[in-house]
């Protein structure tokens, strides 16, 4: 099967699914709304609505090709960054290192992606980044809290900027026997990450007893955690043929990335709960913020991409 065919029969399954989620939503609303909580049902349709705009538009981007898929992450990279940004403490003498991350290692992080200069792309933001961002905030000449504020510019530019550009950074890879197919890793990488967090969230309200961290994440439990790391690794396996993966190393590379994905949404949780805040901003319509929505790609992202370039790509 060619990728473009492979492609409409991925999406298909995932609209044909929405569609029957939809049917399911518009059911609850108007006939079990009585038996149920509205606002359960209400949140559930909204989730749903996101879920097909947010499917639509990496739709979009792969249709666009590749100058599309570095376009999209570029611009979430962007809005998730404002998003850390808002909630972190900065003072006016951050504003050049602050103006620096947006407007030259942003965009230079994924022009060097879009053509393929892999050797400063990888160290383009924990070297140059790194070391030249607090010089520029020291020539504000303001030490009050001046670690903190670093690290927080620092750790922003690379949760948000250094850490989502590997996503579209899988569309460099030179894997054998594979050419042309690269989207697949994409969408292999998105539908089983985010297919996680789903299933985390129903696994959880159906045997969670077993908080993992109520400080952190108080939704979060052990019965989800399991069995939603597992379901979504037979999810990745489920689709291991448009992938370069044998069955069994999709599933531990499904397995790997879901355990980090999940990760990465609990160490953001910390964050949020340090800035007294349940979400990172109110773009998605109930999803919360950007970076609720990507915060475990971010992890998951650079760990997949160099699982395949290491392991096959020549």
């Amino acid at each position: 099967m060619n990728p473009t065919d492979t492609l409409i029969l991925v999406f298909g399954g995932i609209m044909a699914f929405l569609t029957l989620a939809s049917a399911i939503g518009m059911v609850l609303k108007y006939r079990l709304a009585s038996d149920a909580s509205p606002a359960v049902v209400d949140n559930l349709n909204t989730r749903i609505k996101a879920w097909w705009a947010m499917i639509l538009l990496l739709g979009v981007a792969i249709w666009l090709g590749k100058a599309g898929m570095v376009m999209l992450f570029a611009f979430i990279s962007f809005q998730c960054l404002r998003e850390f940004v808002s909630l972190t403490y900065t003072r006016v003498g951050d504003h050049h290192a602050l103006q620096w991350s947006f407007f030259f290692f942003l965009p230079l992080q994924y022009f060097l992606i879009a053509i393929d200069w892999y050797g400063l792309f990888s160290i383009l933001i924990p070297v140059y980044a790194f070391l030249l961002l607090p010089i520029w905030a020291s020539l504000g000449s303001d030490t009050t809290r001046f670690l903190e504020r670093a690290a927080k510019v620092q750790w922003g530019l690379m949760i948000c900027v250094y850490c989502l550009s590997h996503v579209p950074a899988l569309l460099t890879l030179d894997i054998i026997g594979y050419a042309g197919r690269n989207t697949l890793l994409v969408v292999f990488l998105v539908l089983t990450v985010q297919s996680s967090d789903v299933f985390q969230y129903v696994w959880g309200k159906l045997l969670g007893k077993h908080k993992i961290s109520s400080s952190i994440s108080p939704s979060k439990t052990v019965e989800g955690l399991i069995g939603g790391v597992l379901t979504s690794t037979m999810v990745g396996a489920a689709f291991w043929w448009m992938t370069p993966f044998n069955l069994w190393q999709a599933a531990l590379i499904a397995l790997t990335i879901n355990v980090m994905g999940f990760f990465g949404g609990f160490v953001l949780s910390a964050i949020k709960r340090d800035r007294g805040v349940k979400d990172w901003g109110t773009m998605i319509e109930g999803h919360g913020g950007m970076l609720d929505r990507v915060d475990s790609i971010s992890f998951s992202a650079p760990i997949f991409f160099h699982i395949v370039r290491y392991w096959w790509v020549p």
